[in-house]
């Protein structure tokens, strides 16, 4: 039996789709809301643990689970061990920095960058490698409103649609990296449950 783990929201909506195509029952995923469970059984292949997408990738890291769905968003952000199998094509945004439309945030190498995002490992990796000095803040909230009160020059943050940054009096300055709902496994389970993993991969794909 394999484990995975999947994360609440549209990535498990997309993945439960793909469960009932392959003729799965997953009306008790589905109803999770009301009955509250967290681990599921799928017939006899698969269990199915519902979890927050960075203990999604903990709990695959560590082998508690076999294999997880996650956004690309928080396998950058955590930077964990585990091997990205595939890029399963839904969940599509964007990492990217924005700032108050019309400013000029970068161009000035005497200044240090005041950056607020939720994601600190990507956003200091990103500025790092462009070689701009960066002082990261980190939000735990609405990150747009770190520009609009003055707390930072500019955001990294995920972008869908652009429509939140539009409503809010900001606009993007740069693309850091397109995101997607990946299929990642444990290491140690790939080489011990080789063959389950691809007919999970198969089911997926």
């Amino acid at each position: 039996m394999i484990t995975i783990a999947l994360t609440k929201g549209r990535i498990l909506d997309e993945a439960i789709k793909l469960f009932e195509k392959a003729g799965f029952d997953v009306a008790e995923i589905k109803d999770n809301a009301k009955n509250r469970k967290l681990i599921f059984e799928l017939g006899t292949s698969f269990r199915v643990i519902l979890a927050k997408s960075a203990d999604v990738v903990t709990f695959t890291a560590r082998g508690a689970c076999d294999c997880g769905i996650v956004g690309k968003d928080t396998l950058l952000e955590m930077n964990a061990n585990v091997t990205e199998l595939a890029d399963l094509n839904f969940g599509k945004c964007r990492f990217a920095v924005a700032a108050k439309a019309g400013e000029t945030v970068f161009g000035n190498k005497n200044k240090t960058l005041c950056v607020g995002t939720k994601y600190p490992h990507v956003a200091r990796t990103y500025f790092n490698e462009s070689g701009i000095d960066c002082e990261i803040v980190k939000i735990e909230g609405s990150v747009e409103l770190a520009p609009l009160l003055g707390v930072a020059d500019c955001i990294v943050d995920i972008v869908e649609s652009g429509s939140t940054l539009r409503a809010n009096g900001l606009e993007v300055l740069r693309e850091i990296a397109f995101i997607s709902a990946r299929l990642i496994a444990n290491p140690a389970s790939l080489k011990i449950k080789t063959a389950d993993i691809k007919a999970l991969s198969d089911i997926l794909l």
